[in-house]
């Protein structure tokens, strides 16, 4: 650390010396070559291929058709030949079970997801777009204090079914182990009735630090410090010493040096083609060295807010996921239809850029209800504030933008700190609930003889609890579904959100599956048939090349068979016989393609709906 003297106390200096170091290392190790590329050319074409191309140009012109055929069958040879030897390689790559290469090859065979990119490239382009992720930013100061939600619109404690969750504080002792994966030096409370002591400081161990650096991802782009995370593997005996020395210096500090939180923006396209600057999802490439930070605090963030996390909030958590979430949805839902007089009301509400406007002051406010340590509070706060960010669109980057509201999208941190931010609004009981899955939420009504008072205040709440919390819903996307199976159906009341009548649907596409007010899965039926039916052109392809079964069986798993059973747990069950008659017959045209008994996958979908 001799390169590093003069700033020891200065955690952007010494940050910004050791990222020099490792750049200049690598600069002066690393071999370097310049390889062209041709968007238009498949993985198979070599040189001398392309210098027959090149000679079959030369004698068209020149109208030599003599000349042309003969090189139009030596082209046919050659392409044969490159073909079969693109093949050979992939196949071996398999061979040595390098999965990877091998799905690169497929896809490029097939044509599978590639989009083309019909975004601007242009500068003017890349600052407005900019200037619109950090909108919310806009003429706020991240030392003033945002207000606090108030009283009246925050659910009470008291109340039985309201949950505003502040539980207990944790000992300290809760997060440490024998291997010392978490140490936390705490200090006692001179509160002699405060049952535990809050940590005043969090440290990280070098075996931690080495440990997250060898799990990094090294095909992963490099963030805006330069840094790739195939230097930090390689690296991670040398460089674990320096770095778990800047992370304690930061936690220590409370501060996040700033090279570490500046962002660099790729807009990613929610649509096909998109036209307008909401269309765009922001997508934050950030140092991987803050990655490896955030991965060991947020080891010891789930343990500290375990108790205060929302139990129907299915993001982001180890062993729950979609399937969970729409299981919530529907088990209450079915049993509450086969009573007499039964109806369902379900609210699907929609957020615009719910990431992108979180508040920090409000955030550390909730964070002081739970266990978490003031010094960590605080270390989060500037964690989202002060935040340098740019566009980076194709070859040209934006100017630099400040932004002090919000997380940001693609970090390891940002989706469970959002989970947090809306954890303090829990409700469930036997008619009622509202759940979660990120910013997606839902909330559930079971009404018997048009009793609709719990379900209506609910929705009223949660949209007071959403405007306290500055989460901007979308009332045009807001969509509520009623699922009335009586034959003499009562007109239902539609449900206003500001002012706007929410719209009623029967059908919604939730968490990837299609709902519908009937619920017979027909639309999902057909949308996953036709998906399945599409892919079947790529497995033909890749069937064309003459690859070995074993990598066809693998597209066919990872490509076909993956988008059928979707969800299948689901809709397996309630499937029309027509329907089941269509995806045994798509099963048997993709199995067919590669399996001599194709039966056997056949017999294992019926297995599965059965």
């Amino acid at each position: 650390m001799t390169f590093c003297q003069g700033y020891e106390e200065d955690i952007n200096a010494m940050t910004g010396c050791v990222t020099d170091y490792i750049n200049f290392c690598v600069d002066n190790i690393r071999p370097t070559r310049t390889v062209r590329c041709f968007a238009n050319n498949k993985p198979w074409i070599t040189s001398e291929l392309k210098n027959l191309l090149n000679e079959k140009k030369r004698a068209f012109k020149e109208g030599d058709r003599e000349l042309l055929r003969s090189i139009q069958k030596q082209l046919k040879i050659k392409i044969r030949e490159s073909k079969e030897s693109y093949r050979k390689r992939l196949e071996n790559k398999l061979q040595r079970n390098n999965i990877r290469d091998v799905w690169s090859g497929m896809k490029k065979i097939t044509g599978f997801k590639q989009r083309k990119d019909c975004t601007d490239g242009s500068l003017d382009t890349a600052n407005e777009l900019n200037k619109f992720f950090n909108r919310f930013s806009s003429g706020t100061n991240p030392a003033s204090s945002s207000p606090v939600p108030s009283q009246s619109d925050i659910p009470s404690s008291s109340d039985p079914t309201f949950s505003c969750h502040t539980p207990a504080l944790l000992s300290s002792n809760a997060v440490m182990d024998s291997s010392g994966s978490i140490h936390l030096s705490s200090t006692k409370s001179g509160d002699a009735a405060a049952p535990f002591t809050s940590p005043s400081h969090l440290s990280v161990s070098r075996s931690q630090v080495k440990r997250q650096l060898e799990r990094l991802n090294r095909n992963k782009a490099a963030g805006p410090d330069g840094v790739s995370p195939r230097v930090l593997k390689a690296c991670a005996e040398q460089l674990c010493g320096i770095l778990q020395h800047l992370f304690n210096l930061s936690l220590a500090q409370e501060k996040v040096p700033v090279l570490w939180k500046t962002s660099c923006l790729v807009p990613v396209p929610k649509k096909t083609r998109p036209s307008v600057n909401d269309d765009y999802r922001p997508v934050a490439l950030t140092s991987h060295i803050m990655k490896v930070l955030e991965r060991l605090l947020l080891v010891h963030l789930n343990k500290q807010t375990r108790t205060y996390q929302d139990p129907l909030q299915f993001a982001y958590r180890h062993g729950v996921g979609v399937e969970d979430a729409i299981i919530q949805l529907l088990q209450p839902t079915h049993c509450h239809l086969d009573k007499a007089g039964s109806t369902v009301r379900v609210m699907f509400f929609d957020f615009s850029s719910a990431f992108n406007t979180i508040q920090p002051d409000v955030l550390c406010q909730k964070l002081q209800k739970t266990q978490v340590g003031a010094s960590t509070i605080a270390w989060i706060k500037d964690y989202l504030t002060n935040r340098p960010q740019f566009v980076r669109l194709k070859n040209c980057t934006s100017n630099q933008a400040i932004s002090n509201i919000g997380a940001p999208q693609g970090t390891v941190l940002s989706p469970f700190l959002f989970t947090l931010y809306t954890s303090d609004f829990q409700y469930k009981s036997e008619t009622c609930h509202l759940q979660k899955y990120s910013d997606d939420s839902a909330v559930v009504g079971c009404i018997r003889d048009g009793q609709e008072a719990e379900y209506r205040e609910l929705v009223e709440r949660f949209v007071a609890w959403c405007g306290n919390n500055h989460l901007t819903l979308n009332v045009n996307k807001t969509k509520e579904m009623i699922l009335d199976f009586r034959r003499n159906r009562v007109e239902s009341n539609t449900v206003s959100i500001m002012g706007e009548e929410v719209e009623v649907v029967e059908e919604y596409k939730y968490l990837g599956v299609h709902l519908d007010n009937r619920l017979d899965w027909r639309k999902n039926s057909q949308v996953v048939y036709k998906k399945g039916h599409s892919r079947l052109h790529f497995l033909r392809m890749l069937r064309s090349f003459n690859v070995c079964s074993k990598m066809l069986q693998i597209f066919y798993k990872s490509v076909v068979e993956s988008v059928i059973s979707s969800a299948i747990v689901f809709w397996g069950s309630s499937i029309r016989s027509r329907d089941l008659k269509r995806f045994n017959s798509l099963i048997k045209n993709g199995a067919s393609k590669i399996l001599s008994h194709w039966s056997q996958l056949c017999d294992f979908f019926v297995f599965l709906i059965g």
